[in-house]
């Protein structure tokens, strides 16, 4: 082989029981060299690492069996299988076992161990075992399989290069041999099958166990109905003999396990663990409940506390930058111009609209990882789960949906933990209901110019139960959207929550830093790219065109002032007066100027003229872009900060006075309280839409949650508007 010929890429697959260990494993194998990316067609990610040299390993999707019906499962299936598109079959299967939880996780092993691969089983967990009172002797254990059993403690590094010398050895080894049978009516069934169908006795024996599942859909998808004929008749003969295939391979596998395992296990009576007596109070309805809301809400608060800094820093730090680009230009015959409004209004302010979010990403992903790897996340999932019963989710859909309270980007990103499609499908298209922080601004401005200023009982305020009511409003909205959906176009029964409880363990510090680094490196590589084309597009529009005559005619005003006499201070003061009347001038000539006047009947059913509806256009991109629009509109520049008084005042005093074409005031309590609904329902954020194609692979999602929630923003301003000019 000449030295340009590179050896060819072993592929190592990794699977595993959920919260078993096995993205510790898989991190303390490849460590920083993993790429993350999705399978073809399907939205299920794949990640992948380098072990050593011509080495790699494939992190599959966690499974308790391979009786394949979540994407998840069948991405799986596939791959094992050799059956996925564009994936090589592996040259090796790794199954991490949790030593505590033998005999469950060994189903696992023998269905994987028929696949026809080598098999290397990684005993994980060996720490927590032994605490349990139980002890395991692999290698009699590895006899009894007839396969390697490497004990290891994933978390503390125990154990793992002896894991990948065994890797290393056996990447050429013999495909692993069961050494159980099945009872013989299911035995002959499957050899049945074999014989008619032309298959692998693995790929028989899945399609007649797993009705519904990949295999079967796949055989009948190549060879039509005959296969499915077979199968029904098959599984019928089953029935007629006393059992349906599961049971047969239940009964079957765990029957050998237990005689396989018994001799190489010992166990001792021990006391009631930590985790039981935590557990007692954690996962208790009223006090599991209790603390759980507390954590959430100390979590949520730090991350307001902690991010808001972080993020005035880079929003201020790109203010500096974009001053910096708009200063170069200074003296040169693009002052002013195209170019400088291109790189200052639409690059740098684009870029500035991707990072601003990193430190709600990184300190959400950080109390995300923290939570999941201690081992309270599951516990969390199954206190919410009678929660969100009601609407057709699980409790895995709980801190997706919380999250989105702080921003929608990570919420959205979060759920990818969901393995039931429909369910992950249906937690993102309501997380952007939920009132993100990019909302305040918009419900604050209303809220204290257009709300009487109140007390309801002499105690609460009018304007902060309007304020906390648009709160409520979107998690209703989403309530019944989730119903909603998960009753029409995602119909599907409410998968059972079957979760594994493991016990707590002190945080691996290592494995949040690579969960924060993947979801950071995502957002940024990949929804930030598509965040940074929109926020140019929306420059152009907000830019051009750019009629000389009007610049002509700020020119001459602004010469006229300086041939004036005036104090230093009041020449500043006229032109910075002037500069924001030529901004404003300009955006209401620019193409989203027109497009406010023309869409200006549509709006008008809103209480709403084009001015507001030009501001809401533009907003598009980021819901809080709405107050500097509407500064610019009415003249009072774009660094109105709704929580000074002195800095909202002009710009309030402004839209209080605005006026229709008949004289009547265009903003009243109606009117404030149409744009707020509009805004706490409307999916106005380029950054979420981005997120959410990101996540699900298809711009079908991502288009559909954009229309039908401005559909629904639109109804509600609109019932809002109508209902409160005949009652206000």
């Amino acid at each position: 082989m000449s030295s340009t010929t590179q050896a060819r890429v072993r592929r190592v697959a990794l699977i595993g029981n959920p919260n078993t260990g096995k993205t510790t494993l898989f991190n303390a194998l490849t460590g920083l060299s993993q790429r993350v990316g999705n399978y073809p067609g399907v939205t299920v990610e794949k990640k992948v690492g380098r072990m050593s040299e011509g080495v790699e390993v494939l992190d599959l999707p966690g499974t308790y069996s391979l009786a394949a019906h979540s994407p998840d499962e069948m991405v799986a299936v596939r791959v094992l299988l050799g059956e996925q598109d564009g994936e090589p079959r592996p040259d090796l299967v790794v199954v991490i076992v949790d030593a505590s939880n033998l005999e469950r996780n060994l189903y696992l092993v023998t269905q994987v161990m028929e696949v026809g691969r080598p098999v290397v089983v990684a005993l994980n967990m060996t720490d927590m075992a032994a605490k349990a009172g139980m002890s395991v002797d692999p290698a009699g254990l590895s006899r009894s399989l007839g396969i390697p059993v490497v004990p290891l403690v994933a978390a503390r590094g125990e154990g793992i290069e002896d894991l990948r010398a065994a890797i290393q050895s056996h990447l050429d080894a013999a495909p692993a041999q069961p050494a159980w049978t099945f009872p013989e009516p299911f035995a002959r069934e499957v050899e049945g099958l074999e014989r008619e169908l032309g298959q692998e006795r693995c790929m028989a024996l899945r399609a007649l166990v797993d009705a519904g599942g990949t295999v079967e859909l796949d055989l009948v998808a190549s060879r039509g109905e005959k296969a499915r004929q077979a199968l029904s008749e098959a599984r019928e003969r089953l029935r007629v003999s006393g059992k349906v295939p599961a049971a047969y391979e239940a009964q079957a596998r765990y029957g050998w396990i237990a005689q396989a395992v018994a001799p190489h296990v010992s166990r001792r009576a021990v006391g009631a663990s930590l985790t039981d007596r935590l557990d007692r109070v954690l996962t208790h309805r009223l006090a599991g409940s209790l603390v759980f809301l507390a954590l959430m809400t100390a979590v949520f608060m730090l991350i307001f506390e902690w991010a808001g800094p972080v993020m005035d820093w880079i929003d201020g730090g790109f203010g500096t930058l974009g001053e910096a680009v708009s200063g170069a230009f200074a003296d040169t015959r693009w002052a002013g111009g195209a170019l400088e409004s291109l790189l200052v209004d639409g690059i740098v302010a684009g870029v500035g609209g991707v990072l601003i979010f990193l430190p709600q990403i990184v300190f959400l992903f950080l109390f995300i990882a923290l939570l999941e790897d201690c081992g309270y996340m599951a516990r969390a999932a199954f206190l919410m789960d009678r929660v969100l019963r009601f609407c057709g989710l699980s409790g895995h859909s709980f801190i997706p949906l919380m999250s989105s309270f702080a921003c929608a980007i990570p919420g959205v990103m979060s759920a990818r933990t969901i393995s039931n499609s429909r369910d992950r499908l249906v937690t993102i298209l309501v997380a952007p209901l939920m009132s993100c922080s990019a909302r305040i601004p918009v419900y604050a401005l209303m809220a204290v110019a257009f709300v009487p200023d109140l007390r309801v009982g002499g105690v609460l305020s009018l304007q902060g139960l309007v304020f906390t009511g648009m709160y409520f409003l979107g998690i209703v909205t989403a309530i019944g959207a989730a119903f909603l959906f998960k009753h029409t176009i995602l119909k599907g029964p409410t998968p059972p929550f079957v979760m594994e409880l493991p016990p707590y363990q002190r945080p691996r510090l290592r494995n949040i830093g690579l969960r924060v680094w993947d979801a950071v490196r995502a957002f940024v590589i990949r929804a930030g790219t598509i965040i940074l084309a929109i926020s140019v597009v929306i420059w152009a529009l907000s830019y051009y065109p750019r009629g000389e005559d009007l610049r002509e005619q700020f020119q001459a005003e602004r010469e006229a002032l300086e041939a004036r006499e005036l104090s230093e201070d009041d020449r500043t003061a006229e032109l910075e007066a002037l500069d924001r009347r030529e901004r404003g001038a300009l955006a209401r000539q620019s193409w989203f100027g027109r497009i406010g006047h023309a869409l200006e009947p549509a709006f008008k059913p809103l209480g709403w003229d084009w001015r507001i509806g030009m501001a809401a256009l533009a907003s598009f991109p980021a819901r809080e872009v709405i107050v500097a629009t509407l500064g610019i509109i009415y003249d009072v520049g774009d660094d109105v900060d709704v929580d000074d008084e002195e800095s909202r005042k002009p710009l309030i005093e402004r839209m209080q006075a605005s006026e229709w074409p008949d004289g009547k005031r265009v903003f009243n309590l109606p009117v404030a309280l149409s744009i707020m609904v509009f805004f706490a329902l409307c999916c106005q954020c380029g950054a979420t839409v981005a997120t959410i194609k990101r996540e699900t692979n298809s711009w079908k999602w991502a288009g559909f949650t954009f229309f039908y929630m401005t559909a629904l923003a639109y109804l509600a301003s609109f019932v809002t508007y109508q209902v409160g000019r005949l009652w206000l």
